[in-house]
C-alpha cells in the first residue's frame, strides 16, 4: 500500500454539546418570550373573562457563549527529560514500531526532551511534504499563483495550451468547485478563446514547461490505476484523476494531453486534433486562468497529501531559483532553501518533493527543528506551516485516527502523517496537560502501516497526556 489514507471530519463532540446546550437555552428564551405574549393577548381580547390577573414569567438572562480557543501560555512548565520518557516509556516499546526513530522537543525553546536515534535516516513517506512546504515558504510569496494560457499555433485555426505546472484546472461548469478549492476552469478558458473570435480546428499542447523523468526513483507504475501518482506534467485535470470527485481516483497516464482534450471538447472539436508540441515563440495570448494562491494549495497538498500538488509546488520552488522543473532541480531547491534557513540537512536523500519514492532517507531530527522552528522562534515564513497539520480525528489524513478506542490525542495532535507499505510516519506537535506545546517526528519502518501507525498515535497520545514535570 502507498499514499495516504481517507480524510474525514470529526472528534469536536464537546463543542457541539456545548453548542447544543445554547442552542437550547435561546430556544428556551424564545419559547418563554413567545408564551408571554400569547397570554398577554389572550388578557386583553377579554377571551378569559373572570380569571384571574395574568402574569408573565421573569425574562431569562441572555445566554452569551464564552470563548474557548485561547493563546496557549507562553510560562506553561517545560516537561522533564525523565517526565518525557516515564509518559512515553511503555508507547516506544511497542514490538508494532518495527525499526523506530523519534525525537520530542520544546517548542519555544528547541530543548531536546526525549530521543532515540534521531540521527538515523528513515523512510519518510509523506512527511516529506513538510521540507517541500518549508522550502515554499521560505522561497516564494504565499500569494504566488501558476498561469495556464492559450496562445495562437503556427497554423490558422490552432491554438496551443501551455502548461505553466498548475495541476489544479477543473472541467466543472463554472460556480461549482472540482477536487481543488479555488482551482481555475476550463469554463473560463472556453469562454476566452470564444470571446476572441477564434475559429479553432485543432489543439496543441504544450507540456515543455517541466522536464527530465515524469516518474520519480522508486515509484511504481501501479500506482498511477490505484490513484497516487500520474505521471508528472505542466498541465492537467484535477491532479490527473479520471473522477475529479474522488481523492484516490485512478490516474491518467498521459494527464497533459488528456487536458487538451477536455479543452477541446469544450470547444466542440474533435479530440483527434488535439496533440503534443510547442508553443510559437512570442505567440498572441488568446485566453489564460491562474491557480489558486500557494497557501491555499499547501494546505490541501498537506492536510490531504496530496503527491501531485508537491511535485509540482517543488518544481515552483525551482523555478524561483532559477533551476530546472524537474525531480532533481525541485529537490536540490529544496534542500537550498532550506540550508539557506539555517537547517542542517545531514542524512538527508531525496528523489521526489512528495514521499512517494521508496528510497527517500530523512532523519527524524531534520523533521523536528523544522517543525520546532515553525512552532517555536524560527523564520515567521515558516509558522503558516502549523495550520496546514491535520487535525487528529477532525481533518485530512488524520481525521480517521484517534477517532475510536483511546482518543487522548483528538483535537490536540496536530501533525503530517506518512504511509508507505512498510513505512509510517508522524511529525508535527501537541500540546501537553500544562499547555507547553511539545514538536515530535516519529517514525516507524519495516512494518506495515494497520500495524504501527496505531502504535505512533499512542505516542503522541501519551505526550498531550503528559504533565510532565
Amino acid at each position: 500500500m502507498s499514499g495516504e489514507g481517507k480524510k474525514k471530519i470529526g472528534s469536536l463532540e464537546q463543542s457541539r454539546r456545548r453548542t447544543t446546550r445554547i442552542l437550547l437555552a435561546v430556544c428556551a428564551v424564545i419559547v418563554l418570550l413567545v408564551a408571554g405574549i400569547v397570554v398577554v393577548k389572550l388578557g386583553a381580547s377579554g377571551e378569559s373573562h373572570g380569571a384571574a390577573p395574568v402574569s408573565t414569567s421573569p425574562q431569562p438572562a441572555p445566554v452569551t457563549p464564552s470563548p474557548q480557543v485561547v493563546p496557549v501560555p507562553t510560562d506553561a512548565p517545560i516537561p522533564t527529560a525523565s517526565g518525557i520518557s516515564a509518559a512515553i516509556g511503555a508507547a516506544v516499546k511497542n514490538p508494532d514500531l518495527g525499526k523506530f526513530t523519534g525525537i520530542v522537543a520544546d517548542a519555544i525553546t528547541g530543548n531536546v526532551l526525549w530521543s532515540t536515534d534521531p540521527s538515523t535516516p528513515m523512510t519518510p513517506a509523506s512527511t516529506t511534504k513538510v521540507l517541500t512546504a518549508s522550502a515554499a515558504l521560505l522561497t516564494l510569496p504565499i500569494d504566488h499563483r501558476v498561469a495556464t494560457t492559450v496562445v495562437a499555433g503556427a497554423e490558422p485555426g490552432q491554438l496551443v495550451l501551455v502548461g505553466g505546472g498548475d495541476p489544479t484546472l477543473t472541467a466543472t461548469p463554472k460556480g461549482q468547485s472540482g477536487y481543488y478549492a479555488n482551482a481555475p476552469h476550463i469554463a473560463d478558458l472556453v469562454d476566452q478563446i470564444k470571446a476572441s473570435g477564434t475559429a479553432v480546428t485543432s489543439i496543441v499542447v504544450d507540456n515543455s514547461r517541466f522536464t527530465g523523468e515524469t516518474m520519480s526513483k522508486g515509484w511504481f507504475p501501479a500506482d498511477i490505476a490505484a490513484g497516487y501518482i500520474t505521471p508528472i506534467e505542466s498541465v492537467m485535470i484535477e491532479g490527473g484523476r479520471l473522477d475529479g470527485t474522488q481523492d484516490e481516483s485512478p490516474r491518467s497516464e498521459t494527464p497533459a494531453l488528456d487536458a487538451g482534450k477536455v479543452l477541446a471538447q469544450a470547444l466542440g472539436i474533435d479530440p483527434a486534433a488535439v496533440s503534443l508540441g510547442t508553443a510559437p515563440s512570442g505567440a498572441k495570448t488568446v485566453a489564460s486562468v491562474q491557480s489558486a494562491p500557494l497557501g491555499d494549495r499547501l494546505l490541501q497538498m498537506m492536510e490531504h497529501s496530496d503527491n501531485v500538488l508537491a511535485e509540482t509546488i517543488g518544481r515552483e520552488i525551482a523555478i524561483a531559483a532559477g533551476g530546472e522543473a524537474s525531480f532533481t532541480g525541485a529537490v536540490d531547491a529544496t534542500a537550498t532553501a532550506l540550508a539557506a534557513g539555517g537547517f542542517d540537512l545531514t542524512g538527508v536523500s531525496l528523489h521526489d518533493s512528495s514521499g512517494l519514492s521508496v528510497d527517500d532517507l530523512i532523519p527524524a531530527d531534520v523533521l523536528d527543528r523544522v517543525m520546532t522552528a515553525a512552532a517555536g522562534a524560527g523564520d515567521p515564513k515558516l509558522r503558516s506551516l502549523l495550520d496546514y497539520l491535520p487535525v487528529a480525528g477532525g481533518t485530512g489524513s488524520l481525521s480517521d485516527r484517534y477517532s475510536s478506542g483511546s482518543r487522548t490525542g483528538a483535537g490536540w495532535v496536530r501533525a503530517k502523517t506518512g504511509t508507505l507499505s512498510t513505512a509510517s510516519a508522524l511529525s508535527g506537535f501537541v500540546v501537553d496537560q500544562n499547555g507547553r506545546v511539545l514538536t515530535f517526528a516519529l517514525m516507524s519502518n519495516d512494518r506495515p502501516p494497520e500495524v504501527s501507525r496505531p502504535a505512533l498515535d499512542a505516542i503522541a497520545g501519551a505526550l498531550r497526556n503528559c504533565g510532565c514535570t
